[in-house]
């Protein structure tokens, strides 16, 4: 139980693996706790963090009275939700780029007058603060101590507290005759750089990965269902 514990405040403090032992204050006992070995260097750790960091969490719904086999064409939805300062913004231009692009794999044409779908974009940052409780001071279940005295007035270790900023995507098809909206499509994430955050390589990623949750095709009124078969 010690030792586990140990090994989890070890790793907290100093993110260190290994083969570590250390005696215990009552003397007769040797306290070990075994570790892997992870000593990399700083181009493959970089490779590693890459392949392991997760992707947006991505969500699509639609309307199931909607009937998608009369959309056929598109259209995007003046002002846009991106270009709320009154002017069309770097965001929203790569947004359109990559929704047409999309769209139009999926048969739809593009049509700047009377389209049957309207487009919108929502795109927010906000700061988000994630809180781990500590584990409790390790004194009174070590045993050695027996009750005779404690730890000072805050003693243990504090919280972790991992500050963050998440960042959300929204996509919206519109039926402008029945104003009513038909399918929504989000993608919600963790930003690990805000600045960069809207390259045009980025833009297309996440419109992409948004779009792999709308599963109808231009005039098909059936949605088509992924294939569970494959991974």
């Amino acid at each position: 139980m010690w030792a586990r514990d140990a090994n989890e405040i070890l790793l907290k403090l100093y993110g260190l693996r290994g083969t570590m032992s250390w005696p215990s204050p009552l003397g007769d006992i040797d306290m070990k706790a075994n570790f892997a070995v992870k000593w990399l260097a700083a181009g493959s750790m970089a490779a590693l963090l890459a392949a392991c960091a997760s992707g947006p969490t991505i969500k699509g719904d639609y309307d199931h009275q909607a009937d998608f086999a009369q959309y056929r064409t598109f259209g995007f939805m003046t002002p846009l939700g991106t270009d709320k300062a009154g002017y069309s913004t770097l965001l929203t231009e790569r947004l359109k780029a990559a929704t047409r692009g999309q769209m139009e794999m999926r048969g739809y044409t593009y049509s700047a007058s009377n389209p049957d779908l309207l487009v919108n974009f929502g795109a927010k940052l906000q700061q988000k603060t994630q809180v781990t409780p500590a584990p409790p001071p390790m004194g009174p279940y070590y045993g050695y101590r027996s009750g005779f005295y404690g730890g000072w007035p805050g003693y243990g270790w504090g919280d972790d507290v991992y500050q963050y900023t998440e960042g959300t995507l929204n996509i919206d098809l519109v039926d402008p005759r029945r104003k009513q909206l038909v399918w929504e499509g989000v993608a919600v994430g963790e930003v690990q750089n805000p600045d960069s955050a809207n390259t045009p390589q980025n833009v297309d990623k996440a419109v992409a990965q948004i779009f792999s949750k709308y599963p109808f095709r231009a005039g098909v009124a059936a949605p088509q269902l992924p294939d569970k078969s494959k991974p």
